[in-house]
């Protein structure tokens, strides 16, 4: 590896130095990325840049490159350029011994400082709560590695498969379900690894939809991505591609004109962002989006409900129309998996479901989204929604609206529906036993892994 100075401004309190260039790590793109972002309008710079990184020129800030090479990744290095008392400090030090930290200089810049309980700051800066409440959850609550057909690839549902390429970041978020991975520190899956996993893809001709995953796959350099897309793409019965990363909220200016060039070249493919708070929705991230649009490719958020960051309708309203605006799906809200070291983020199942009844009928059904608890232990998906059915019978059910109004809807299933048939009105305050008279089927979990082909 060839080592590179890193360019860098000592008024922002990142020292300049010597690293490793990893080619897999950071990309070295061949398009400067400023070329395209300096053509957008003016004013889309992030909140708080020119009071943290004033002095850093546009063609570096609209590098992404520089970006992750500039990642506030030491707690010093957190100290010279934000207030932080001696035990705060302290106790981010404790964490990161266990917990490490990462944060993008453009995500930095979106934190109010001013505000200790900033719903910006808590995915970002490590929390005395990460080791003092780490005893509680589990450290693979999705059973992942249970699930893992070869290393790397997990295939839990028939059609559908989760390819993981690195545990490499922009950022550390700190309710990441992948938590367990930190202490490995940064890895590129090797090719021998991928070659592996392409070679289940071509013998399962169940599977038609790849979710690339990490870490985030887009740290990895375009050219070192497109290898792996496009040899999936050369497999006929896959046929969609997914990407999840969150560079999009982070790291918008990863999403560059070669990145965007690339990806239209093997449609249909599409990618699972994350925003969690409508401050995250910045004119930088919005552009990034809109790129992607315009490349072909659509994009769906999944956010995580977060205690003291999204917790409550009117934030979540202003996220999922805010998304609206950016021409963003809102696609899940997440309920926090149990995850060792987020237990002090994760609010109580009600709480989503509360959020969701208060959406519903309340704005634009484009802009619910879908709640889901991920079940423990590889049980996958399972979405909650209010309870709008309060009774039904062969003959009719009776439903409340978003209004709380009950009534009546006539069942057309019914074997012993009478031949005259009048509107029933509606009633309110009439509740029968719920799905009173209905036959459930209920599977064991271990029905689909008993049908899956394990090579």
């Amino acid at each position: 590896m060839a080592s590179k100075n890193r360019t860098t401004h000592n008024s922002t309190g990142i020292t300049m130095e010597s690293y490793p260039r990893n080619e897999a790590e950071e990309p070295p793109s061949k398009t400067i990325i400023a070329r395209k972002i300096e053509d957008e309008p003016p004013g889309k710079s992030a909140t708080g840049r020119y009071e943290l990184f004033g002095n850093v020129p546009d063609s570096l800030w609209n590098d992404w490159k520089w970006h992750f090479r500039n990642r506030i990744t030491a707690v010093d290095q957190l100290s010279r350029l934000v207030p932080l008392s001696i035990e705060e400090k302290t106790q981010i030090e404790l964490v990161c011994q266990r917990y490490p930290l990462a944060i993008t200089p453009y995500y930095l810049s979106l934190i109010n400082f001013s505000d200790p309980a900033d719903p910006i700051r808590k995915q970002a800066i490590p929390s005395i709560l990460e080791i003092s409440m780490s005893t509680v959850g589990m450290e693979d609550p999705l059973g992942e590695e249970e699930d893992s057909v070869v290393p790397g690839l997990v295939h839990r549902y028939p059609d559908r498969v989760l390819m993981v390429l690195t545990d490499i970041c922009p950022m550390l978020c700190r309710h990441c379900t992948r938590k367990r991975e930190w202490r490995h520190g940064g890895w590129v899956r090797p090719w021998s690894e991928i070659e592996a996993m392409l070679g289940y893809l071509r013998r399962n001709t169940r599977v038609r939809d790849v979710i690339i995953s990490g870490g985030d796959p887009l740290t990895l350099s375009t050219g070192h991505l497109e290898v792996i897309i496009s040899k999936i793409r050369e497999i006929k019965h896959i046929e969609i591609i997914r990407i999840g990363s969150r560079f999009p909220v982070v790291l918008p200016q990863r999403i560059d004109a070669e990145l965007c060039d690339m990806l239209s070249k093997y449609s249909p493919i599409w990618l699972n962002t994350h925003f969690n708070h409508p401050r995250e929705i910045t004119p930088e991230a919005a552009a990034a989006c809109d790129r992607l649009l315009r490349a072909g490719v659509p994009v769906n958020n999944q956010s995580v409900l977060l205690r003291g960051v999204n917790d409550n309708v009117e934030t979540q309203l202003k996220l999922c129309q805010g998304l609206l605006r950016a021409k963003v799906r809102p696609y899940y809200l997440f309920q926090c998996d149990e995850v060792q070291g987020t237990e002090h983020l994760r609010t109580p199942v009600d709480v989503g479901i509360k959020i969701i009844e208060g959406m519903r009928g309340h704005t634009s059904g484009l802009a619910v989204p879908n709640f889901v608890v991920d079940l423990v232990n590889g049980g996958g998906k399972v979405p909650l929604q209010p309870n709008y059915v309060l009774s039904m019978t062969r003959d009719e059910l009776l439903l409340k609206n978003y209004e709380g109004k009950v009534f009546r809807y006539r069942n057309p299933n019914s074997q012993n529906r009478r031949q005259d048939v009048t509107a029933a009105p509606s009633v309110s305050g009439v509740v029968e036993s719920l799905l009173a008279d209905t036959d459930l089927p209920v599977k064991a979990k271990g029905e689909v892994n008993a049908n899956r082909v394990v090579v």
